[in-house]
């Protein structure tokens, strides 16, 4: 590793939804630095969710708390073999995964404009279904088939 390790960016609470999580949603949505669109598209989403600017908040970020993965799997080469090591995670890359993971299967859905996709896609994990909390129980699953080698995370 080279150089310094770089410092962490102070996140500015969203103006409308006074919530950290919003404003990191918006910025992980955000494609060409275009952030006004990504805005809008957030807000018509929560929007959606309820009309109250609390509930909505509330709501979405259960989404994500469901969504979020307790555990992973990272790979450790160890005498010439590479093995897939369970690692616990911390809070700021567990919420990182499960922002990514809602919003690639917003993208993926067909034929509607992304705010819909992306209010269906919070609504249905909501609900602990969808594609998002598939892609978290298939990460589980290959962390708990692993188990064996957690003795290699050091």
């Amino acid at each position: 590793m080279r150089g310094n390790k770089a410092k962490k960016r102070q996140i500015v609470s969203d103006p409308i939804y006074k919530s950290k999580v919003v404003t990191r949603f918006i910025n992980y949505l955000m494609l060409d630095g275009k952030k006004i669109v990504a805005t809008k598209s957030v807000y018509g989403a929560l929007e959606e969710l309820s009309k109250d600017k609390k509930e909505a908040v509330k709501k979405f970020e259960d989404a994500i708390k469901n969504v979020m993965p307790k555990i992973e799997v990272r790979s450790r080469r160890v005498g010439g073999a590479t093995y897939q090591v369970p690692v616990p995670l911390r809070h700021e890359r567990s919420e990182a995964l499960a922002m990514r993971w809602v919003i690639d299967s917003a993208r993926k859905r067909k034929g509607a404009p992304i705010k819909k996709k992306i209010t269906e896609e919070i609504i249905s994990a909501l609900n602990n279904e969808g594609t998002a909390i598939k892609k978290k129980e298939d990460v589980h699953k290959m962390a708990e088939a692993n188990r064996a080698f957690g003795h290699f995370k050091w």
